[in-house]
């Protein structure tokens, strides 16, 4: 896919890739390849792997 631009969320590295769900153009930074998502859209589909620290602090 030919994508041009800049990442619609840095707003400062050419974008690379396009969200599958929302269409926004990303850099490589802020798109997960694997499940073809942008970095907001990633954050919402897996919302409990945000908050790793709390696992840490349990005994």
């Amino acid at each position: 896919m030919s994508v041009s631009g800049l990442c619609q969320i840095c707003e400062s590295r050419p974008a690379q890739a396009r969200c599958d769900n929302c269409g926004t153009l990303t850099c490589e930074q802020h798109y997960e390849r694997e499940l073809g998502l942008c970095a907001d859209c990633a954050a919402q589909a897996q919302p409990g792997e945000q908050s790793d620290e709390t696992d840490i602090h349990r005994f």
